[in-house]
């Protein structure tokens, strides 16, 4: 049962992925305009072109650290306000015109914002960190809001909140709510990345790369920046789960 449904859902994404390139295609037919739209094998020479070249790794691995930088900051600091939110009434309330304003306010105006506080080599992490706190934190207060009671109580009857109550039963509990934010923050953290280096022209970052390659018309490589950045955030959202099947399955075969 399990392998069909992997099975399904395996052919199920290819031709998703096909469906997208029709969709391509399909524009380009309607538009009249290869410039624009260029047809899907361009595309993926530009693809294969760009991933031969050493540069273009340079250029993945700037974004991957801004990306890196930003869903661990906003990782420590979000968890830090959901657990406040979660745990006490007063500060739900509090922080919630905040976490409102961080979540609804256009991204170009953050990225504005940032730009007059801080270095330009900072804003891809600062500005892209603030936009997923509210994802993190929303998420951490949910999940600790969800916990059933007697849970709680149980640990009351022995100490107050620590951080080892913290860390070994609000987390552990919440941990489906945190590995969907992750999940979600790492796609979103791309895109806000990719903007962000866009709009400062951040050195050897695939924002700079896409900003060049739209100046000289070269759609083709846009595309193809498109489709590494997807591949990007759909491996750096599974790794954690790759490595955890790994690991569990070297333990259970090294126990006698």
């Amino acid at each position: 049962m399990e392998r069909s449904k992997r099975i399904r859902d395996t052919l199920a994404f290819c031709l998703g992925i096909l469906l997208v390139g029709v969709l391509i295609q399909a524009a380009g037919w309607l538009k009249n305009d290869r410039l624009v739209f260029p047809g899907v094998g361009e595309i993926l020479r530009a693809f294969f072109r760009l991933l031969g070249t050493g540069r273009t790794w340079q250029q993945i691995g700037t974004t991957l650290l801004h990306l890196a930088e930003a869903v661990l900051s906003a990782a420590v600091i979000g968890t830090a306000l959901g657990v406040l939110q979660g745990t006490c009434a007063f500060f739900r309330p509090l922080l919630k015109p905040l976490m409102m304003l961080l979540r609804s306010i256009p991204m170009i105006v953050m990225t504005v914002i940032i730009m007059v506080l801080f270095r330009y080599d900072r804003v891809p992490l600062v500005a892209s960190a603030m936009m997923l706190i509210p994802l993190i934190s929303e998420a951490t207060c949910e999940g600790i809001r969800r916990i059933e009671p007697e849970l709680v109580d149980v640990y009351r009857m022995n100490s107050g909140f620590t951080p080892r109550v913290l860390f070994q039963v609000y987390l552990p509990l919440t941990a489906g709510y945190l590995k969907q934010a992750y999940v979600n923050a790492v796609g979103m953290g791309i895109k806000l990345a990719v903007t962000t280096e866009y709009l400062v022209q951040a050195r050897d970052s695939l924002g700079k790369a896409v900003y060049s390659s739209a100046y000289f018309n070269e759609y083709a490589e846009i595309y193809a920046y498109a489709l590494i950045m997807v591949l990007l955030a759909v491996t750096v959202s599974e790794l954690p789960a790759l490595i955890g099947k790994t690991i569990g399955k070297h333990q259970n075969r090294s126990l006698p």
